[in-house]
């Protein structure tokens, strides 16, 4: 057999195996990091596979890919909106909260292994960031919904805190190479290194929207193709010109999100199987190039000073970066207990090896035995943490199946199908009793074998699978609709304005939305607002009924059709 033959071989049993893996994680709440390690240390050299690998240099460069493909991923799921409350804390922890946690740890780790000062700042540096991958493979595989701040802190800072790591690992190399001298130069690079990177990742997401809603490609699986090589672009350039890649590529998926492009939904389904073939590939390959006998040597300092990390120098630094912010100690708390470690620290413990630096060898073994008891022990109980301190909310009820519109490209809407359980409170209630927002309607029903064409009339039963064509701006209106229980569906967000037919009523508000306004309960929307506004009744004008806002959004041949409803952040006067 062909050596290429063999590679292909055992490549695609490993990634198979490791696909199969995260069943086991999203059963068991192992994280994945840690089983796709598994899996590579037991085919490695010391493992049931005998496989030797110790090419670092390949290891790096698959681990620096599978890096800029995860974080592209991550940043096109990034909600634009949730960044305007999680800039400032994610900036803090990125920066503030990385420096901190290098230097405790460092001067830990000095003393701990008895290494010169600048060789434990070096480890204290590579394992200092939080990882994306081990934090968007957590969050997604345990299904976990934060409050909207802390997931977005959570998922910007682990985005963006890997150029501080980098910057702060490959500047002490160089001065324990005798290449830089410490000084006020480092803060002028470090700037540089942003700059750049934010430049670059904003400049070619925006292009990378404006071109793909544009150009028109021969076939629709082009343009996840094109999307994700502009991703790869963006970090490339970036370190070209000597920015920050790994924030360069985080942005240009924000930006490229924030815009919204044709195709949407199927460049995310690309990128989601992209970054989970990716993590696969660079945990069994960084497994591979583990050694068990090596890390059980290491295991003594490895756990006094993942216990420092963990314990005491990462609650020390969310502290300081994220007390002024007015984060709460319960938030505090959990985003301490949340920066877990993963791909980056062991891509960046390969740094040294590379460069040839004396003792790289241990301080890479320290750094994967760090990695791996932090990714177990933080990854394992993430969950539960967020559970006990109050902050998991209600996940939104997950549709069957959710097609994208694609016959006409600048086409905004979806295809929904909702199933209807047994005991479902809408079960019984005719299409026209759903009070379904403007811009959602009830397309087809599939019941048995048999579909239903549906009419105001008809009836829906338990078992019916309802789909529903809508439009972005109502899928959270309509989930809450479908939702098995509305106290555990999650929250309208505040200050949105929701549109809403006109003779939709008072009761339908709370029932269907679970949205009280204080009016007499059969009153539609139109008979409020023409009521509280009299004369003044014309378009954009509005009241404002305790916590709910109303505003005429358009009226036909003198009737109200479309009512904007805006959840106000507190409560307000009785008319605006």
């Amino acid at each position: 057999m062909f050596l290429i033959d063999r590679v292909l071989l055992v490549a695609a049993l490993l990634v198979i195996v490791g696909v199969a893996a995260s069943k086991v994680s999203a059963r068991w709440g192992v994280p994945v990091l840690v089983l796709f390690v598994a899996i590579g240390m037991l085919a490695g050299s010391e493992g049931l596979g005998g496989i030797g690998f110790e090419d670092y240099r390949l290891a790096h460069g698959a681990g620096t890919i599978a890096l800029a493909v995860i974080l592209f991923d991550g940043g096109l799921r990034t909600p634009y909106r949730s960044i305007r409350h999680a800039v400032a804390p994610a900036l803090s922890l990125a920066t503030v909260g990385v420096l901190l946690t290098a230097a405790i740890v460092g001067v830990a780790a000095s003393w701990m292994l008895g290494v010169p000062l600048l060789n434990g700042l070096l480890l204290g540096s590579i394992v200092a960031s939080t990882d994306a991958a081990a934090v968007f493979s957590v969050l997604r595989s345990t299904g976990l919904r934060l409050p909207e701040r802390v997931g977005a802190t959570l998922e910007l800072e682990s985005g963006s805190n890997d150029p501080m790591a980098v910057f702060l690992t490959v500047s002490l190399l160089d001065v324990l190479r005798g290449e830089l001298e410490p000084g006020l130069g480092l803060l002028v690079l470090f700037a540089q290194h942003m700059a750049i990177g934010g430049v670059v990742g904003v400049g070619v997401g925006l292009a990378t929207a404006w071109a793909t809603n544009r150009i028109r490609l021969g076939a629709e699986g082009l343009y996840p193709v094109f999307v994700a090589a502009a991703g790869l672009l963006a970090y490339g350039l970036a370190a070209t010109l000597h920015g920050s890649g790994f924030l360069a590529v985080y942005l240009a998926g924000m930006m490229v999100a924030s815009r919204g492009v044709v195709f949407q939904r199927g460049i995310l389904v690309f990128t989601d199987g992209a970054a989970w073939l990716a993590q696969v590939c660079m945990f069994v390959l960084l497994g591979l190039l583990s050694f068990p006998s090596r890390l059980l040597h290491v295991a003594g300092p490895g756990l006094l000073i993942t216990a420092v990390l963990v314990f005491f120098a990462r609650p020390l630094a969310v502290a300081v970066a994220l007390a002024p912010l007015r984060f709460g100690p319960r938030e505090i708390a959990f985003v301490s207990w949340a920066g877990l470690k993963g791909a980056v620290p062991i891509v960046l413990g390969l740094f040294p090896l590379l460069l040839g630096l004396p003792g790289s060898g241990p301080l890479f073994d320290v750094v994967f035995f760090v990695v791996l008891v932090s990714a177990l022990l933080q990854g394992w109980t993430l969950a539960p943490l967020a559970r006990r301190l109050g902050l998991e909310e209600p996940g939104a009820p997950t549709p069957a199946v959710s097609l994208e519109i694609t016959s006409l490209q600048q086409v905004n809407g979806d295809i929904v199908q909702y199933t209807l359980p047994e005991g479902s409170r809408l079960a019984g209630r005719t299409v026209r009793e759903l009070a379904l927002p403007d811009g959602a309607v009830v397309a087809m029903i599939a019941r048995e074998n048999r579909v239903v064409p549906p009419r105001g009339s008809t009836r829906i039963r338990p078992g019916d699978h309802l789909f529903v064509v809508l439009t972005a701006a109502v899928r959270p209106l309509v989930d809450r609709i479908f939702a098995g229980q509305l106290d555990c569906s999650p929250p309208l967000s505040p200050d949105v304005e929701f549109p809403l037919r006109g003779d939709t009523t008072v009761a339908d508000l709370d029932e269907f939305y679970g949205v009280a306004v204080e009016a007499d309960p059969g009153d539609t929307l139109e008979e409020l607002l023409r009521e509280r506004l009299g004369a003044r009744l014309e378009e954009g004008r509005g009241i404002t009924l305790g916590a709910v806002k109303l505003k005429v959004r358009r009226i036909v041949d003198g009737r109200v059709e479309q009512v904007g409803l805006v959840l106000a952040a507190k409560q307000g006067a009785d008319e605006s």
